[in-house]
């Protein structure tokens, strides 16, 4: 999509990010388009990029993971080999949530669930120190989620 977003885009962006299960017919009611021209826009806002899939938000807490940890990794070597191969490691571990090549301090910050601070510790000792480079791990823990949506904010809304 070259042109930009425009305001009935922005608004369907907006609902789908609250609540992808609303059907076609129910968005095209909220943007005050027709059901054609509504999936029409849909259909080209998924090819453009800007939707990149569908999901639900499943609560970490009712499938027992009663531990988040953010763990910020320092690598003992920073070659592209050994970068790949901690980012292809990482994508194999569920316990991952997220993972981000940072800035500063820290060459990798991971989002981590566990069941408990056993589990964690477990898992920090026998799977997180296992991956490849890793030189030293430092873990904080979520004392309380304030804000998880995951919803961006839409530009020139």
């Amino acid at each position: 999509m070259t042109a930009p977003l425009d305001r009935i885009d922005r608004r369907l962006l907006a609902l789908l990010q609250d609540d992808a299960r609303l059907t076609v017919a129910e968005l095209a009611e909220r943007v005050s388009l027709s059901t054609s021209p509504c999936w029409r826009r849909i259909r080209r806002l998924e090819q453009a990029g800007y939707i990149a899939g569908y999901h639900a938000r499943l609560s970490p807490e009712k499938l027992g993971f009663g531990i988040t940890a953010f763990v910020s990794v320092v690598m003992g070597s920073h070659t592209r080999d050994v970068a790949r191969a901690f980012e292809a490691a990482v994508q194999d571990i569920p316990q991952v949530i997220a993972c981000h090549n940072v800035s500063g301090e820290y060459d990798f910050l991971l989002e981590v669930v566990a069941s408990d601070l056993a589990a964690y510790g477990e898992f920090a000792r026998s799977v997180l120190q296992a991956l490849p480079g890793v030189r030293e791990l430092h873990s904080s823990f979520s004392l309380m989620s304030i804000k998880a949506t995951r919803q961006l904010p839409l530009p020139g809304g």
